[in-house]
């Protein structure tokens, strides 16, 4: 487990305490867990601020009353952005979909307090592959490669763009896209599906969460369209904190999130339209153990490399770790 940033610090003012000789005066300096006058909040957004602030900010602004602090929006086009600000405290709350909530609480210091619910009461997705509607394309055609097609594969950190389809479809038939394909680009669901949708690509990743969006969005595009393909159900995404954050400010988060649109009330009535609009219907209780299938899956992914590599070192760390990470799923209710 990784110890977090402040008690390492702590240890360190300690340890030096007892060095010099000084009296233990506390960790009154540790700036790192004092309140925050204001906090920023991680949003991916392939088109900006214009598409997703109308969208958030309503529920930002019930955050930052419910919290007493005030919550800015972060928007970014890609998750190795949004985590590298996380990592570098730029940002110190996020919603992330799986993958990058796993490269946050590596890399990041951060940890989960919740997951998110759609409006069907779902707490996962599943990844796709789409082509355009009409074009005959079918699955068995797009796995015989051949460089035949041109791919659109998702952000590197994306779960359902690049890793569940990796794990799930290409890797057990030993596929290597780039040698698949004619070309492969890679690019945010919505831009791939634009692509596909107007034909500059034959086939691409996409998810079900993305197919709720044009469909509500932009019909058009959504109606050429066509799934041949979907992974077994995701992990749905979950909103993470620094943990070097204030304990008390973290727990107000953490109850605003798992309070919010509970309720017979006007108040929570309304709520509920705010998550509506984020195809959401309430955030679940949840910790870092959520996130183990997309670990399996990471792990499944280090094997395939290590095996193509030759890296007996590699194989045997990636199997320890899917054994590990099956177990825990076998004792799981």
């Amino acid at each position: 487990m990784t110890v977090a940033p402040v008690t390492r610090r702590l240890g360190l003012i300690v340890a030096a305490a007892a060095i010099l000789g000084l009296a233990a005066c506390g960790g009154g300096d540790d700036k790192s867990s004092a309140a925050p006058t204001e906090l920023t909040f991680s949003i991916l957004s392939a088109e900006g601020q214009a598409s997703a602030g109308p969208l958030w900010q309503p529920l930002l602004d019930d955050m930052s009353k419910a919290i007493g602090v005030p919550v800015k929006p972060y928007f970014g086009s890609n998750y190795t952005v949004l985590v590298e600000a996380m990592r570098g405290n730029q940002t110190q709350v996020a919603w992330f979909s799986a993958k990058p909530a796993v490269e946050a609480i590596d890399r990041a210091d951060a940890e989960v307090i919740a997951r998110t619910v759609n409006k069907e009461g779902l707490d996962s997705y599943r990844s796709t592959l789409i082509v355009r509607t009409g074009s005959g394309i079918t699955l068995d055609q797009v796995l015989a490669c051949g460089k035949r097609y041109d791919f659109g594969i998702g952000d590197a950190q994306s779960t359902s763009g690049t890793l569940a389809p990796m794990a799930f479809l290409f890797n057990p038939r030993n596929i290597v896209p780039a040698r698949c394909f004619k070309t492969v680009r890679s690019a945010n669901h919505q831009s791939n599906a634009f692509s596909v949708a107007s034909g500059v690509l034959d086939v691409a990743t996409s998810n079900t969460v993305n197919t709720v969006f044009l469909t509500k969005q932009n019909p058009q595009i959504a109606a050429q369209i066509q799934e041949i393909w979907q992974s077994p159900p995701i992990p749905e995404s979950g909103i993470l904190v620094r943990e070097d954050l204030d304990p008390a400010l973290k727990e107000k988060i953490r109850s605003f999130f798992l309070t919010y649109g509970q309720g017979d009330t006007v108040e929570a009535r309304r709520q509920r339209q705010v998550l509506a609009g984020l195809e959401y219907s309430r955030f679940n209780a949840a910790d870092d153990g959520y996130l183990n299938p997309i670990r399996e899956m990471i792990a499944d992914q280090k094997l395939g490399e290590a095996r193509n590599k030759g890296d007996a070192a590699g194989v045997a760390a990636a199997e320890r770790e899917l054994q590990r990470l099956r177990s825990l799923r076998e004792v799981q209710p």
